[in-house]
């Protein structure tokens, strides 16, 4: 498999017979817009983990101009039919299975919050979300933008993840400290990955909390942007 980094949450991953958009935010200040059509190219399917707009803000363009349908929270995938012009949504929820080919991913809960912003103030666009995708016995987690919580205890019984991709940026989520914190705690990754960090000057700018707080048998690799890590 290969994971490529679009800067701040964002991620291609290639998996088994898909390509897989997972928050590609890509007009984040860290993507080289010159790459665009290399990062979405052959692109089959758009996850969502949740509304905020450095989240989703490209999904229904991007859905629109690959032809392929944008998959996350019900609320969220019914919300962007009704106000965008979204269409072939795969709406589902937490602990729900869909199969993408031969790929299958597996909606997580996560603690943050997930709304749009319209002239009208917030709307909530149900729960936020993260996500398992496993093929061929090996599994990634994308943790969505997440605080530490216990029910990762049980993600970790359930689908034993050997890579994590965490959100770990610290103010709007989990920090370095508290995602090494999570991955001693409750789970058994061979490859941990941080994300939504690096962005802006209020988020954390290395990995060096994380890797000095976790496992000598773990691999930390601080990503680069339209750098694939093949694994």
């Amino acid at each position: 498999m290969k994971i490529i980094w679009l800067g701040h949450a964002g991620f291609r991953i290639e998996i088994g017979d898909q390509v897989l958009l997972v928050d590609p935010w890509l007009t984040n200040p860290l993507f080289p817009a010159a790459r665009r059509a290399e990062a979405i190219a052959g692109a089959t399917t758009i996850l969502i983990s949740h509304g905020h707009s450095d989240h989703m803000a490209d999904a229904v363009a991007l859905s629109k101009e690959l032809s392929i349908p944008v998959a996350g929270k019900y609320d969220l995938t019914s919300w962007l039919e009704k106000s965008e012009g979204l269409s072939g949504s795969i709406g589902f929820n937490n602990g729900g299975t869909i199969k993408l080919g031969s790929v299958n991913v597996t909606m997580v809960a996560a603690s943050h919050s997930s709304s749009a912003m319209t002239e009208n103030g917030p709307v909530y666009l149900g729960s936020e979300a993260g996500y398992m995708i496993e093929h061929g016995g090996r599994t990634i987690y994308f943790s969505g933008d997440t605080d530490v919580m216990a029910d990762m205890a049980i993600f970790a019984d359930l689908h034993n993840p050997e890579i994590g991709i965490l959100s770990a940026g610290g103010h709007f989520t989990m920090d370095m400290k508290r995602a090494a914190y999570a991955c001693r705690k409750f789970f058994h990754f061979r490859t941990v990955i941080p994300c939504h960090y690096k962005t802006f000057p209020l988020l954390e700018q290395s990995a060096d909390d994380l890797r000095a707080g976790v496992s000598h048998h773990i691999n930390v690799i601080e990503p680069e942007v339209m750098v694939a890590i093949e694994l």
